[in-house]
């Protein structure tokens, strides 16, 4: 019961602390439209080529990339970066809290408050693009839901796994910036894996990157996906950032005591 106390006490700080900003929160959602923007380029592309998917596919995908945009974006590494050069990581050491639950709480209160924001402006493209109006099936949407969770637990793993070299370097940010690259390209952001030659395409889902946005996005829309090897495929990758980030964590301290923090 602690723990659920505990749970719930942080979730409804940081609710409360993001409900003050709900500017932001609108703007926030509106930043990650890239892919309706690449949607229409897909679509208009569509038209006079042979891709594989149709317009209207284009459309549902790039859609369901930006629903999934929305509960996987992660920014704790800016946030960790800042409490290090700051000092202000010294007083949660001193709680009886890893203060990584702080930023869990932060990021989960976040998708909470943006809820409201993300069925306007689904709603809002469907008011638009009418068409492209689907339901998914019960057995996609519940595997939509499990795949995006553990879509968004491995983006946090990785990032937070990144900031802990702020311990080490004041530009820990710099990382996630080369990493966002790879992630631009790799993810399915951009365009969806159907268009990846096939030597590429079958070593890219063997990295994370596939499973953060295209995989969840295509069980959405009820693409072909290889359940079996997707769902290892992250599970495997988030074992890996785990034992890194505890090995890393357990070291860092030591650096940033080690300055006198």
């Amino acid at each position: 019961m602690t723990v659920l106390r505990k749970a719930r006490v942080l979730l409804t700080s940081y609710y409360a602390y993001m409900l003050e900003y709900r500017a932001e929160l609108f703007l926030w959602a509106l930043s990650g439209s890239l892919p309706l923007i690449l949607m229409g380029v897909w679509t208009k592309a569509a038209q006079s080529g042979q891709f594989g998917l149709s317009s209207l596919d284009f459309t549902r995908y790039f859609l369901a990339v930006f629903i999934v945009r929305q509960f996987t974006v992660v920014w704790v590494i800016w946030e960790f970066e800042k409490e290090v050069i700051e000092g202000r990581l010294s007083p949660r050491l001193l709680q009886p809290l890893d203060p990584v639950w702080h930023h869990v709480a932060s990021h989960v209160a976040e998708r909470f408050a943006r809820m409201p924001f993300l069925l306007a402006l689904i709603g809002l493209f469907f008011l638009l693009y009418p068409q492209a109006f689907w339901i998914p099936k019960l057995g996609n949407f519940l595997l939509f839901l499990i795949a995006v969770i553990l879509a968004f637990i491995l983006r946090f793993l990785i990032q937070y796994t990144f900031a802990i070299f702020a311990f080490w370097t004041e530009r820990a940010s710099a990382i996630e910036s080369f990493w966002f690259l790879l992630y631009l390209f790799l993810s399915g952001l951009i365009a969806p894996l159907q268009m990846f030659p096939e030597p590429v395409r079958n070593f890219v889902l063997w990295t994370p990157f596939p499973y953060l946005v295209h995989f969840p996005a295509a069980l959405l829309i009820g693409l072909p996906v290889n359940l079996v090897q997707g769902f290892l495929v992250i599970l495997g990758w988030g074992l890996l950032f785990f034992v890194l980030n505890r090995l890393l964590w357990r070291r860092g301290l030591k650096q940033y005591s080690g300055m006198g923090a």
